[in-house]
C-alpha cells in the first residue's frame, strides 16, 4: 500500500509508459480564447471521463450565471465514453472528443434501425436486440443482437457472414449513435 503522509488524498495513477506514482488529477477547461473557466482536484485513482459529468455540471452553472451560453465540449480521448457523449447531448453541448479504443459500432453492411433498436442484415433481415452487458476486459456497456439460426438457412452470405457459427450474433459499445455522432463532428475538425 502507498501513503503520503504530506497528502494522504493522493492515489496510485498509472498511464502507459510512465512509473507508478502517487497523485491528483486535476481538471481544466481552457477556451479558444486560454482562459481557464474551471479547475478541480480529483483522486488519481479514476479516469478522467468519470469526471466530465461533474466538472459540466459546475461549468454550465458558472456560466449560466454571468449570462452566457455553452456550446461545445472539446477535450481528450481520456473523457471519451458514450454515456460522457449522451450527457452533453442532454445537456445542449457538441462533443469533440475523440473516441478511445474500446469503441465498437455495428457490422459492415448492416444498417442499424433506430425506432425499433435492431440491425438489418445486406439481405433485409431482421437482427433483434437481446440483451445489454459489462464488457468484462474493456469496462464498457455493450448491446448484444442476435438473429435466429432459421432466418440465415438459405442465405447466399451465410458462409462469408456467420463463418463457422449458426447463427448471427454481435455486440456494439452501448451509446453508439452517440458515438457516432461525436466521431463525425470530431471528423469535421
Amino acid at each position: 500500500m502507498h501513503y503520503s503522509p504530506t497528502d494522504p488524498d493522493a492515489k496510485i495513477s498509472v498511464k502507459p509508459g510512465k512509473a507508478r506514482k502517487l497523485n491528483n488529477l486535476s481538471q481544466l477547461v481552457d477556451t479558444a480564447h486560454h482562459v481557464i473557466t474551471d479547475i478541480r482536484a480529483y483522486q488519481a485513482d479514476g479516469k478522467d471521463n468519470q469526471h466530465l459529468r461533474n466538472i459540466v455540471q459546475r461549468l454550465k452553472r458558472r456560466i449560466w450565471k454571468k449570462g452566457l451560453v455553452w456550446e461545445n465540449c472539446v477535450a481528450d480521448t481520456g473523457y471519451s465514453s458514450g454515456e460522457n457523449y449522451a450527457f452533453l447531448e442532454d445537456h445542449g453541448v457538441k462533443s469533440f472528443i475523440p473516441p478511445h479504443g474500446t469503441y465498437k459500432g455495428g457490422p459492415e453492411g448492416f444498417t442499424y434501425i433506430k425506432e425499433e433498436d435492431h440491425y438489418l442484415c445486406p439481405r433485409g433481415k431482421v437482427i433483434p436486440f437481446r440483451k445489454v452487458f459489462l464488457d468484462s476486459r474493456t469496462k464498457t456497456k455493450k448491446k448484444v443482437y442476435r438473429a435466429s439460426s432459421k432466418i440465415c438457412k438459405g442465405c447466399a452470405l451465410r458462409a462469408t457472414c456467420l463463418g463457422k457459427v449458426h447463427e448471427k450474433q454481435f455486440s456494439v459499445t452501448y451509446h453508439s449513435g452517440e458515438y457516432e455522432r461525436n466521431i463525425a463532428r470530431v471528423v469535421s475538425i
